[in-house]
């Protein structure tokens, strides 16, 4: 089998890849092996502001103006509800925080998101005396289903061997990749927190961190937001709400564990006051880099072998722009942010 890549990897970022090889008319074959879990059990929360410091997520207008599109597209080609335009509020605790935001709303990069007019809460059931302060251009995308349905589609299509990645086998020549029997220009790896097994790009400095959410039951709350606090709260519908998530650096298992759960639900109870009921908990690891940017670009010494990786937790917002960067880096000589390139480490 000849074709123009081979793509190992299909959360996030690989079926963005493969989505920009489509448009272009390239061919490809994807490898996976449903080992990594940070994309489909993914908040999945599309946001431009950072809530924890009021600060502009890095060239939010650019990603959003090429996510959103795609993912209207991927909609209509899966024949899925994916992407649902759900608000983002952020509780107050104090006044000061009230005051941050409206400082924050004059910042480069922020004014097009942030609304000025705060929101009283009415609900009895939250804990929100300092007002709301509402985000705009905000969703969340249904990412374990945009998973497993791209998946399906990549399957009925012949297009994705399921099947861990074998490094020994892979054949490498200057012109060309070889790995068993099939035969391509190019080879991508999009493999998240896996990376840390791949011997050719395991020395960068993909940290991992891992998180933990909860599904919760909760029919008295009746929250149709997204609302920020200590942890979200994100409603999926029929009553079920997703509570996240946790930050741990040392534990790089897709174990869920004890501790994290408790430490969810003591957050979660100082502002949410009704009952419910844990449905799930899930984990996975998100690729993160130490300097909070993706790592992109080409192997230094090895030609057609590149790397789209550390998406960290804003892979929805960051995919599809990152796949349009490092296609035209390799299809037409384009250049890279500097940011993103891998090339910053080696």
């Amino acid at each position: 089998m000849k074709v123009d890549y081979i793509v190992v990897g299909c959360g996030l970022a690989g079926l963005s890849f493969c989505e920009k090889l489509l448009e272009n008319n390239k061919s490809f074959i994807v490898i996976d092996n449903n080992s990594q879990q940070s994309s489909v059990v993914a908040g999945g929360l599309y946001n431009p502001v950072t809530l924890k410091r009021f600060t502009p997520v890095w060239k939010s207008e650019e990603q959003l103006a090429t996510a959103l599109p795609i993912y209207k597209l991927l909609e209509q080609k899966l024949n899925s509800t994916l992407d649902y335009k759900v608000p983002v509020k952020r509780r107050f605790t104090s006044l000061e925080e009230q005051n941050n935001w409206f400082s924050a709303s004059d910042k480069k990069g922020l004014k097009p998101f942030i609304n000025t007019d705060l929101f009283v809460n009415n609900n009895p059931y939250i804990d929100a005396n300092f007002k709301l302060g509402e985000v705009f251009q905000t969703g969340r995308l249904d990412t374990k289903k945009l998973i497993e349905n791209y998946k399906k589609w990549l399957s009925d299509n012949n297009l994705l061997i399921s099947e861990t990645f074998n490094y020994d086998l892979l054949i490498l020549d200057e012109s060309k990749v070889i790995y068993q029997h099939i035969t391509a220009k190019h080879i991508v790896f999009a493999e998240g927190f896996g990376m840390k097994q791949n011997p050719y790009f395991k020395d960068l400095p993909l940290s991992g961190t891992k998180g933990q959410l909860l599904t919760i039951h909760a029919p008295e709350l009746k929250l149709d937001y997204v609302l920020k606090s200590s942890v979200f709260v994100i409603p999926l519908g029929e009553d079920l709400y997703r509570v996240g998530s946790t930050y741990e650096q040392k534990d790089k298992t897709n174990t869920i564990t004890d501790d994290a759960k408790e430490m969810l639900l003591n957050k979660l109870k100082t502002f949410v006051k009704c009952d419910f009921e844990i449905i799930n908990q899930v984990a996975g690891i998100r690729p993160t880099v130490k300097d909070r940017k993706p790592l992109v670009g080409k192997h230094p010494t090895i030609p057609n072998m590149y790397l789209f990786n550390g998406l960290g937790s804003r892979g929805v917002m960051i995919a599809p722009y990152v796949a349009n960067q490092l296609f035209n880096f390799i299809e037409n000589n384009g250049s890279l942010d500097t940011e993103i390139d891998c090339s910053r480490f080696f």
